[in-house]
C-alpha cells in the first residue's frame, strides 16, 4: 500500500546560490508558506553537483505538489534539473505549479528554455496581467495562458532597522551637501529597464541647473547585448559621465538601504510602463523617497494587487504619462520633491503572506491539512 506524502509542498531551490533575485523569491515564499502550514513543505536543493535522479524522485514523491519559479537561479546554471523534476511529478501524479515573472521582454533564446516548464505545469502563476497578455498573444505558447492565476508580488527585501554605512554613501551624502539632486535606479540593469532613458532625463535636469547625480544601484545583466558599452557610450555622449554612478554587486539590504537613504528620488521610465511585477520599485517604496515613473499600459494591471494600487493611489509612487518626453520626467521629478508625504509603516509580512495564500490556493491539499486556502478569489484568470 502506498503510504500519503509527507509534505504538502516541494519547492524546487538552488541551495547558497539562491543569492540572486529568483532564488530570494523562491525562498522568502517558502518561508512564508511555512509559516503558515508548519511542517508542511520541504525544499529540494538542485545544483550542477546536487540533485541525482535517484534524489530527485524521492524528493518529489514526498509531496502532493512541486513548486518551481523557473529558472530557479542566474542565467545559464541548473536548467535541467528542474525541467526533469517537473517531469516526474507529472509521471508521479504530483502538481506542478510553475511561477512565471517575465514573457515578452525575455530574449527568444531564453523563451524557448520555459517550453518544457509551461507544458509541464498543471498552474501558472503570474504577477501582472500584461505579462499574462504577453503569454496569451504568444502564436506558440499561447494555450498556456489558460492555465494562469495572477498573484500579488511583494518586495525581496525589507528595509532594515538600522542601515549600514558605506564608501558609496558617504560619497552620496557629500553630493548632497554640494546641493546635488540624487537620482536613483534600483535593480539589475537590463534593455527592458530603459537605463539610457534615465540618462535622457539626467541631461534635462542638468539644462536646468539642477546638478544632478545618477546612482544605478546594481549591475549589468551579461547577456548577447551590448546594454553596458551602449550605457556608457550614451552618458559620453550627452558629456554626463561623471554625473553617472553604477554601484554593481551590494552585499547586504542594509548597504542598500544605507544608500537609499542619500537618495532623492527614483525614476523609471520604462517602455512597458509600470506593472504589478516590479518588485525594486516595491523596494524603493520603503525608502520613503518618491518613485517616478511610467503609467502602467494596461487599465487592469493593478485590480489584483489592492497594496500596490495603494501606494500609487496615495503618490508614494508619482505616474508619468507614457507618451511623456524627458522634460516631462524632470517636471514630476522635481514638482514631486516639493510635497511632503507620510507614508504608514509597510506591511512586509502582510504583503508575503497575500502571495504565500495565492500560492497555496492552486496547491493540491493534504486531506488532514488544517490550511484551507481562502484566496481564489484574488487571484482572478486570465480575460483571455
Amino acid at each position: 500500500m502506498t503510504s500519503e506524502p509527507a509534505y504538502q509542498a516541494l519547492f524546487l531551490g538552488a541551495g547558497p546560490q539562491m543569492q540572486c533575485g529568483v532564488g530570494q523569491f523562491t525562498r522568502l515564499l517558502g518561508e512564508t508558506i511555512e509559516k503558515l502550514d508548519p511542517g508542511g513543505s520541504t525544499t529540494l536543493t538542485l545544483t550542477r553537483a546536487e540533485g541525482s535522479v535517484g534524489d530527485i524522485w524521492q524528493a518529489v514523491g514526498s509531496a502532493r505538489n512541486v513548486v518551481c519559479n523557473f529558472p530557479i537561479v542566474a542565467w545559464k546554471r541548473v536548467m535541467v534539473r528542474p525541467l526533469l523534476a517537473m517531469a516526474m511529478a507529472r509521471l508521479r501524479n504530483r502538481r506542478v505549479i510553475l511561477l512565471q515573472h517575465e514573457w515578452g521582454g525575455l530574449h527568444w533564446l531564453r523563451r524557448l528554455t520555459y517550453l518544457p516548464a509551461l507544458l509541464l505545469a498543471d498552474s501558472i502563476v503570474m504577477f501582472s496581467p500584461l505579462v499574462l497578455h504577453e503569454l496569451a498573444d504568444d502564436p506558440v505558447v499561447g494555450w498556456a495562458a489558460r492555465k494562469c492565476v495572477l498573484a500579488p508580488l511583494p518586495p525581496n527585501i525589507e528595509a532594515p532597522t538600522a542601515p549600514a554605512d558605506s564608501k558609496l554613501r558617504q560619497r552620496l551624502a557629500a553630493a548632497r551637501q554640494d546641493g546635488r539632486l540624487v537620482i536613483g535606479h534600483f535593480g539589475s540593469i537590463y534593455p527592458g529597464k530603459q537605463p539610457n532613458a534615465l540618462l535622457n532625463i539626467c541631461a534635462s535636469l542638468r539644462e536646468r541647473g539642477l546638478k544632478p547625480l545618477l546612482v544605478y544601484v546594481g549591475s549589468f545583466i551579461r547577456g548577447i547585448d551590448r546594454v553596458e558599452e551602449d550605457f556608457h557610450a550614451r552618458a559620453a555622449e550627452l558629456g554626463i559621465t561623471d554625473d553617472v554612478i553604477v554601484s554593481g554587486y551590494v552585499a547586504s539590504d542594509q548597504e542598500v538601504f544605507g544608500i537609499f537613504s542619500e537618495i532623492d528620488a527614483f525614476c523609471y521610465p520604462l517602455e512597458e510602463g509600470i506593472t504589478a511585477r516590479r518588485g525594486s520599485i516595491l523596494a524603493c517604496v520603503q525608502s520613503g523617497r518618491p518613485i517616478i515613473v511610467t503609467g502602467p499600459a494596461e487599465a487592469d494591471e493593478f485590480d489584483h494587487h489592492p497594496r500596490f494600487k495603494a501606494l500609487i493611489d496615495r503618490g508614494a509612487i508619482v505616474l508619468v504619462p507614457r507618451d511623456a518626453n524627458d522634460v516631462a520626467y524632470a517636471d514630476k521629478i522635481t514638482s514631486a520633491l516639493k510635497v511632503a508625504t507620510i507614508q504608514p509603516p509597510f506591511d512586509y509580512e502582510g504583503w508575503w503572506r497575500d502571495v504565500a495564500q495565492a500560492v497555496l490556493s492552486q496547491l493540491r491539499p493534504n486531506p488532514s491539512s488544517e490550511i484551507s486556502p481562502n484566496s481564489a478569489d484574488q487571484t482572478p484568470r486570465s480575460k483571455t
